[in-house]
């Protein structure tokens, strides 16, 4: 199946409760792995990059990967930006052929990054690609990017933001943070019920890696549609290939990595789905 936007796949989750798992992928290995699962479990599945990895491989690199695996799959797959930086660099995405995009304003006041939001949504919509954007502050490190603390979203400024901007989808903060947690994360679940009730838009959750499946789920229930996952996958592939070069340090063979590298994501993606119910959803 060709590429499709996230837009049906995340009203669909909308409207029937589950949540679209959103997975980071960093090299062919990981590409076909997320795809490979999300097709094993009948699952309409996106898949990511941030900033880094596409300076590490680029826009056009990682779109050719994921187009060509998602057409022999007969599930939706969807291309998405993850924490666009800059508005060039959304833009970029959506001419290099991504299929949705973020622009995370987030560490900018609530004007600005009302206005830069704003501007990237005008653009996107010339292509019908759909936006996502951040409010609120999303603390921990993942890949290049870091918050200085956490500040969970309001309401009120979600319903004005979402009405300002035009934005498709909304990332909030609820007191998750990128990477793994140092201690056990308190989760503000309430908040996304709250948001939900003032906003129409489907909503995002970030830093998912390490959170309990029963948090997930909870989240899923109040109103998330969209669940992102990275630094797990990142860690099962190294895992996977250190346990191969523990056992058999004599491996030199990339394909060798790869093949229990790509065992190792696939694993993680799997239970993920089903965690986020999105299993014969496609």
């Amino acid at each position: 199946m060709a590429l499709v936007t996230s837009k049906d796949m995340l009203q669909k989750a909308m409207k029937g409760g589950y949540a679209v798992g959103a997975f980071n992928v960093e090299n062919m290995e990981m590409v076909k792995a997320v795809i490979a699962a999300a097709k094993e479990m009948q699952a309409p599945v996106m898949l990511q990059t941030t900033p880094s990895t596409v300076k590490y491989g680029t826009l056009d690199t990682f779109y050719v990967m994921v187009k060509v695996e998602a057409e022999k799959a007969d599930i939706p797959v969807a291309l998405h930006l993850d924490h666009g930086n800059s508005y060039e660099l959304a833009v970029n995405a959506i001419k290099a052929g991504y299929t949705s995009v973020m622009i995370d304003g987030s560490h900018e006041n609530f004007e600005d990054n009302i206005a830069v939001t704003k501007k990237v949504v005008e653009e996107a919509e010339k292509k019908g690609i759909p936006v996502e954007a951040e409010l609120g502050r999303i603390g921990g490190k993942e890949d290049d990017l870091a918050a200085d603390g956490d500040t969970n979203t309001d309401p009120r400024q979600a319903r004005e933001f979402v009405e300002r901007t035009g934005v498709y989808s909304l990332a909030i903060a609820i007191g998750t943070a990128h990477g793994f947690y140092a201690g056990t994360p308190v989760l503000d679940k309430q908040r996304v019920s709250e948001i939900k009730e003032v906003v129409s838009v489907p909503l995002v959750l970030h830093g998912a890696s390490g959170l309990s499946d029963e948090d997930i789920q909870e989240c899923v229930r109040r109103g998330i549609c969209k669940v992102n996952f990275a630094t797990e996958l990142r860690v099962a592939y190294a895992d996977s290939v250190k346990a191969l070069l523990k056992e058999k340090p004599d491996t030199y063979d990339p394909k060798k990595f790869g093949e229990v590298g790509m065992a190792g994501v696939k694993k993680i993606v799997r239970h993920r789905i089903e965690i986020c119910g999105c299993s014969q959803k496609a």
